[in-house]
């Protein structure tokens, strides 16, 4: 009787990482950041409609994933998804025009805050359907499978998608034909509004892959540094051909489920614990500290964030909203659906 695959305990040996390795996290953790609190702004003066979910307080999973594997790989993810698609390479004023409902965002405007899309950066979503990255994602390591690639898909999702059914049958065919596919659970310990702990008995979503005899490890996700060392060695097992691996990464939100939710289902001194671990803030403390970046070379690059997503305001205020005619491209050809018309 086969004995199924228990969640690793990996115990982190000190890792030295360059200066630039550093102000990289930090940088791009800032950007995110900055477009997150910039898109809250224009959310409230009513210039980014419909739904918005920010992605302040999980930085450092960014940060940390995007140093650890290839622009070659692919990422599906789900709708709180800003901050990784800027990680992956879509431009801050596309992404801000984007949510504008711009013509010259990276969808044309058509996608808003949930559904971002980059194929030249094998970005494929941002997804607002609940856990349906999940499928998408495993076929398309499948895609890189069949086609004899060694990439991989970084496919990701919340704690409330780890209850889908969606995302049993995915690891199941996944460790069946030992697909090219990093699940990531971003586990910050809320489906909307309801905690993990009032969803499953089982509280430790690494265990999700132990029946199915995946590997699997949690991950502190407010550490880039801890991220890159996971996704590392989970990208080096799927790269060697042996199939899928797991990692649940706990983070944390530092706002509501989406612009509209109030968040009051959480204890202030609960949402203060994990301010205290802010990635951004411990990111910049050890840079000043280790002597990485001086006090003057920071605000460098703070200026260039803000200039950068100011510009990105700008672009979106000033690009003009898409023609009416755009309702009927990218969707459906016209020859098949000639009724969409009427």
């Amino acid at each position: 009787m086969a004995t199924a695959t228990k969640k690793k305990t990996t115990t982190r040996k000190k890792v030295s990482y360059s200066r630039e390795q550093h102000i990289e996290w930090y940088t791009l953790m800032l950007r995110i950041r900055k477009f997150e609190e910039m898109a809250l702004r224009m959310y409230g003066q009513q210039k980014v409609r419909g739904f918005c979910h920010v992605y302040i307080g999980q930085e450092a999973i960014a940060a940390g994933m995007e140093s650890a594997i290839r622009k070659d790989d692919a990422i599906v993810t789900a709708y709180r998804q800003h901050g990784t698609a800027i990680g992956r390479g879509v431009p801050s004023d596309k992404a801000m025009a984007e949510l504008f409902g711009k013509a010259t965002g990276i969808v044309k405007g058509k996608g808003g805050s949930m559904h971002f899309f980059d194929n030249t950066n094998k970005y494929f979503g941002g997804n607002g359907i609940v856990g349906a990255q999940i499928p998408i994602g495993t076929g398309i390591a499948f895609a890189e499978q069949y086609r004899g690639t060694d990439n991989l898909c970084v496919t990701m999702f919340g704690d409330g998608a780890a209850r889908q059914g969606a995302l049993h049958e995915s690891f199941n065919m996944a460790m069946t034909w030992k697909l090219p596919v990093l699940y990531i659970c971003e586990n910050n310990g809320y489906a909307m509004g309801t905690s993990v702990k009032r969803t499953s008995n089982i509280i430790d979503l690494a265990k999700l892959g132990a029946s199915y005899e995946m590997p699997s490890e949690s991950v502190d996700g407010m550490d880039p540094a801890a991220v890159h060392e996971a996704v590392t060695r989970a990208a080096t097992h799927i790269r060697a051909g042996k199939g899928p691996y797991y990692l649940e990464i706990k983070t944390y939100r530092y706002k509501g489920h989406s612009v509209s939710d109030p968040a009051k289902y959480r204890t202030k001194e609960e949402v203060q614990q994990y301010k205290d671990r802010d990635p951004v803030k411990i990111a910049e403390m050890k840079l000043l500290k280790d002597k990485i970046l001086s006090e003057d070379e920071l605000k460098v690059i703070k200026a260039e964030v803000k200039a950068e997503i100011d510009q990105a305001v700008q672009f979106a205020e000033a690009s003009p909203y898409p023609d009416p005619s755009e309702l009927y491209t990218d969707n459906y050809l016209q020859e098949d659906y000639p009724f969409i018309r009427d």
